[in-house]
């Protein structure tokens, strides 16, 4: 008698690497891109009207920077494919196995998380006092980010050096979140947490300070974590048909909820979708699917290094030739993202 065959999962490894891949690509190009002048600026913490009318006027009358200002505005949106990823992944794995006492899985959750921090935060403060426009760290700020917690400090944005760390708290918290709230418990309690973070959100004064804080924390990521959770749990296969529709309503649906304060809540759900139906019909052309795989495996120290190489580069561009400083900040983040995997293969994992 032959035992049944198990259900493929709904991602393979590769297609998640491949996600990862898709997901630094927009976040790389992203935290160049919005820092040079007369560049598209992102709604990524606040709703800024103007922000969307710059986007509108570039779709309208586009120049040669048209992709630059595309990269900044919707570049960001990496970081919810990333926690959706995360929540998936956890759902994975502690499915079909225990995820142990709740301090021991913090404890292993949060040792993973400094071990890449640190190497990427050392390296960084080096380049930022040896090149110009250097950071004043105050005490409790470089307490708060070997802790993972600056993110609960006030004006998080001006705080966090360098910025795309704040993903580290981030992640830390919806570790704990999950792992005290969510795991193995019913999917009421997963939409209540998405219920309950989008209210805390929706009254807030779409530039106030208040959502800035909210969204630098749990609050403002929970709707694409719990969506991981979900589709793990309650997911279906598609067709190749169903998955380009898929990618090309949501598409349509990114654009269009961006233009509205209260719809713009929504625009990770659909940056998921897509990311989704773009991952599994790239499947279909192997040469392309597979160096996104191959990004994916360095997206780690890709993200942790990529704040060193802008830090170098960035005056390049913003001397005006923008894309020749864009290039070689993609090659540099490579090669040195290929370095810092090799080192942090060498540290231990707790």
């Amino acid at each position: 008698m032959t035992s049944p065959q198990a259900t493929p999962p709904l991602l393979s490894r590769a297609e998640c690497s491949a996600l990862r891949g898709l997901a630094i690509i927009a976040i790389v190009m992203h935290n160049y891109s919005h820092w040079l002048r007369h560049i598209v600026q992102e709604n990524e913490y606040q709703y800024f009207q103007h922000n969307v009318d710059w986007l509108s006027r570039v779709l309208v009358h586009p120049d040669g920077l048209l992709p630059v200002h595309i990269l900044s505005f919707f570049g960001h949106y990496g970081v919810p494919v990333f926690l959706f990823l995360s929540a998936y992944g956890l759902e994975q794995k502690y499915a079909v196995k225990e995820a142990g006492r709740p301090y021991d899985f913090v404890r292993t959750h949060f040792l993973k998380l400094f071990k890449m921090m640190i190497v990427g935060f050392v390296a960084f403060i080096l380049v930022d006092q040896i090149t110009p426009g250097a950071h004043h760290y105050a005490f409790m700020d470089v307490v708060a980010q070997l802790g993972m917690f600056n993110n609960l400090l006030p004006s998080p944005d001006k705080i966090i050096w360098p910025g795309p760390y704040w993903f580290f708290g981030l992640m830390l918290q919806l570790y704990i979140f999950y792992r005290f709230v969510i795991y193995r418990r019913p999917w009421t309690w997963t939409v209540g947490a998405i219920m309950v973070c989008w209210l805390l959100q929706v009254f807030c004064d779409s530039g106030g300070e208040t959502l800035n804080r909210l969204r630098y924390n749990m609050i403002g990521g929970m709707l694409p974590f719990g969506l991981g959770v979900l589709y793990s749990r309650y997911g279906r296969a598609l067709s190749n048909r169903a998955y380009d529709m898929m990618m090309v309503v949501s598409a349509l649906c990114i654009v269009f909820f961006s233009y509205n304060y209260q719809l713009w809540y929504f625009v990770p759900v659909f940056i998921c979708s897509f990311s989704i139906g773009l991952v599994k019909s790239l499947g279909r052309f192997p040469l392309i699917f597979n160096h996104f795989v191959w990004v994916g495996s360095i997206s780690a120290a890709l993200f942790i290094c990529h704040p060193l190489t802008r830090k170098i580069l960035i005056p390049i561009s913003r001397q005006g030739d923008i894309y020749t400083g864009l290039l070689l900040y993609v090659v540099a983040s490579i090669c040195m993202a290929w370095l810092f995997r090799e080192l942090l293969k060498r540290i231990p994992n707790p």
